[in-house]
């Protein structure tokens, strides 16, 4: 079977996002964005429908473990000022110093992630949080489906982009000349937390660069409230 052209694809993110647009409250609407290539395709998607329709700022939650890597929290800061973000920027509610990282990969991403996600969405009163999460990167992500109803708190994770790959998302930001952090033009090509990334090996897959761990755990992050 045939690859679906990237135009394609496009046409079949646009429609979900139309089609939440007409029937849920786009206050209640915030993209997950990790200032990462494939969040930040989700984020120019939603904010170019909401702009079309006149309806305000994009809103989005951002995840500040503080290990991110500097130029991440940059872009971030950067790109939200010049897109007019309406950004809510969740942090974990601990110190880090003297914090065991990255040591059991569960309790440090239940820590630093899982629980600032779910506070971030009660504050902000997130119905429907869009992420930019791929089949194709993971294993564990193959059998994810486009609206995911979640409790705890109640919600729905809305994942628009299933079925790009890793070429569709660099086509489409060449296409629309989107920028990206510059971690990427060095060689990373997924980017977390500086304890847990590093550059992928010669012929390593996009997600090699990242803890391994933590890869293998990733279907129990899920679990536990990750996206």
């Amino acid at each position: 079977m045939n690859t679906p052209a990237l135009d394609d694809k496009i046409r079949q993110t646009e429609a979900l996002l139309a089609s939440l647009l007409e029937t849920v409250d786009p206050l209640g609407v915030r993209v997950a964005w990790t200032g990462g290539k494939d969040s930040t395709v989700v984020l120019f998607i939603w904010k170019a429908l909401m702009d079309h329709h006149g309806l305000g700022s994009v809103r989005a939650i951002n995840l500040d473990t503080g290990c991110k890597f500097p130029e991440v929290i940059a872009f971030r800061d950067r790109l939200a000022e010049q897109w007019g973000v309406d950004l809510h920027v969740a942090r974990p509610n601990l110190h880090l110093r003297g914090y065991p990282l990255a040591e059991d990969v569960i309790s440090c991403c239940r820590d630093l992630k899982v629980e600032p996600l779910k506070q971030a969405v009660r504050d902000t009163a997130t119905s429907h949080l869009l992420t930019g999460i791929r089949r194709d990167e993971h294993p564990d992500r193959a059998d994810r489906q486009a609206m995911e109803d979640r409790d705890s708190p109640v919600h729905v994770m809305v994942n628009p982009i299933l079925d790009w790959t890793e070429t569709d998302i660099w086509a489409f930001h060449a296409r629309f000349d989107l920028p990206h952090c510059e971690l990427y033009d060095q060689g990373y090509r997924s980017l977390g937390c500086q304890p847990c990334t590093k550059k992928p090996g010669t012929g390593g897959d996009e997600r090699s660069g990242r803890d391994q761990a933590k890869e293998r755990s990733l279907k129990t992050l899920t679990s536990l409230g990750y996206f």
